[in-house]
């Protein structure tokens, strides 16, 4: 067994009912890459990166998050299905049956934190069953100097047991796996699921509660990037449109790809210290700099190796949503700290399974606010436990998975934002084009990009009759030129070549939209309602 302490700390577990020693604080990748290879957990690939197997649960499984009913969260909480109640005293009798457990393992324990703008910094103790998991904390949070060490109070825990199987005739549980949230006890507490993406997405709920109702702070499922002239650009976006992708720009500091905090300062600041990238078909030709990021110190979840450990990227046998985490330092240009001002650029990226969608628009104010509640994409096979095939797909914010609060609270907020700093708003479609999913072909990345680096150069012109055509369905600007764009590509029903089905399926999308947009309506003021598609009867 390793020493219990860092360098220069010993820590106790004994407030966490944890009554034994035998766990590894604090330790480096390398030795967790070796504890996680010395019992059987992982393999090397030929260039030396841990790869790991998830086990049962390849993704989250949204059924099975729950959040404590108690005083803080009673009044405040979008109760339903994604925020699902739970009660105090059955987290309680829970909580005591994994530290039970855990009483029986050895552990692997990190101190970190969330928040790089330091006014908000959230600390954290992470406590887990496996050394990949543990591996997984340090590459993902925040990592602390051995000054900040010595004087570290944990204010959030995650216990992480991924062995432990719930009762759920006892536990009140739905399944066998869980992910529970409580906010008095600031306790995330994790089991039966090996899938690594439960620890970052249990922090980033609790902060998407705490920074808008305590801090005034716009919590957002996003990446963010920053130009050379100091310009901050922000992409919103699901699981598989492409937030690390097009935020990962040799031309732009990265400053996060998933998850950040929008200040009343207008400084826009990652909750992060690392990087959750989708590898499904990486190549290093599209992608490099994500592509040079998996070496020793990252950690692939479910890929396949070859006889010599070449890793397969197209091979979808395990799941789709083949996975690398990564220290932020992993990519060479990146924002130090990871904080953004002057906020010029928003992007809602969707992947469009219909192939409707324009690849880039300009969105009015009302129309963002429309597009930024309905959070449309298609859900990509794999993200999500029972999800086979990608279908159309509502996420109010692009993130309502993570959203404790109602919806339009951070629509508000983002659209005082958005009027305040004067943004320009895009709504960009990284899904298919030339038909729907099936029929025609994604949209390729290199136009994706070239698009996206003329809207932030300026170079889409300033809006006109002659500059823009008006999507005659869905109402949004799209330019009639690009910079390294055929000009075919930029209108969705000219890649079709069939205009009766063009339009029947565009129809059938915007009634999909306004379906989905009758829940938000009583709240959506008249500006709102107007940034909606057209409406057609069959």
């Amino acid at each position: 067994m390793h020493s219990s302490s860092s360098k220069s700390k010993t820590i106790s577990l004994k407030n966490y009912g944890i009554d034994h020693n035998n766990f590894h604080y604090q330790e480096t990748p390398e030795e967790l890459q070796k504890a996680t290879l010395d019992l059987g957990m992982g393999v090397e690939t030929n260039n030396g990166t841990l790869a790991v197997n998830t086990g049962e649960f390849t993704g989250r499984s949204p059924k099975d998050r729950f959040i404590v009913k108690d005083d803080i969260t009673k009044d405040k909480i979008w109760w339903g299905a994604v925020n699902i109640p739970f009660e105090q005293d059955k987290f309680t009798a829970l909580y005591d049956k994994v530290i039970a457990y855990l009483n029986t393992k050895e552990l692997f324990v990190r101190d970190s934190y969330a928040c790089a703008d330091h006014e908000y910094k959230l600390n954290i103790r992470v406590i887990n069953e496996y050394p990949w998991s543990n591996m997984f904390a340090y590459n993902m949070f925040l990592r602390p100097t051995e000054e900040e060490l010595e004087i570290f109070l944990p204010e959030w825990t995650v216990v992480n047991a991924p062995g432990f199987m719930a009762n759920p005739a006892e536990d009140g549980t739905r399944q066998h796996n869980f992910a529970i949230l409580n906010f008095t006890e600031k306790i995330a507490l994790i089991g039966g699921t090996g899938y690594t993406g439960e620890i970052k997405k249990g922090i980033f709920s609790a902060l998407n509660f705490i920074l808008p109702v305590f801090k005034e702070t716009l919590p957002m499922h996003c990446s963010s990037n920053v130009g050379e002239k100091g310009d901050t650009a922000i992409f919103f976006g699901l699981s598989g449109t492409g937030k690390t992708t097009l935020s990962t720009d040799p031309n732009r500091k990265l400053i996060g790809d998933d998850e950040h905090g929008w200040t009343s300062r207008n400084t826009v600041f990652n909750f992060e210290g690392g990087c959750y990238a989708k590898v499904i078909n990486l190549s290093e030709e599209q992608e490099p700099e994500i592509y040079g990021a998996i070496k020793p110190g990252a950690i692939l979840e479910n890929v396949v190796l070859d006889g010599t450990g070449n890793v397969d990227f197209t091979d979808t046998s395990i799941t789709q949503n083949t996975r690398v985490s990564y220290p932020i330092y992993h990519i060479e240009n990146i924002q130090e700290p990871s904080i953004g001002k002057n906020v010029k650029n928003i992007f809602f990226l969707t992947a469009d399974a219909f192939g409707v969608l324009p690849p880039i628009s300009k969105l009015t104010p009302s129309q963002a606010a429309y597009h930024f509640i309905s959070g449309y994409t298609a859900k990509v096979a794999g993200t999500e436990a029972g999800v086979v095939e990608p279908m159309p797909s509502f996420s109010a914010c692009f993130g309502a998975p993570f959203m404790p609060l109602h919806p339009t609270k951070y629509a508000e907020m983002l659209s005082k934002k958005m009027k305040e700093a004067g943004v320009d708003v895009w709504l960009v479609n990284t899904g298919w084009t030339g038909g729907p999913y099936g029929v025609g072909t994604r949209m390729k990345l290199k136009y994706t990009r070239a698009m996206i680096s003329a809207a932030l150069n300026g170079e889409l012109g300033l809006y006109s009759y002659d500059t823009y055509h008006i999507h005659s369905v869905f109402g949004v600007a799209q330019p009639r030129e690009c910079p390294g764009v055929p000009t075919k590509v930029l209108s969705p029903r000219a890649t079709w070549n069939d205009d009766e089905k063009y339009y029947t399926t565009a129809f059938k999308l915007s009634n999909a939209f306004r379906e989905n947009f009758k829940k938000f309506e009583s709240y959506a003021n008249e500006e709102i309602r107007r940034g909606g598609p057209q409406r057609y009867a069959f």
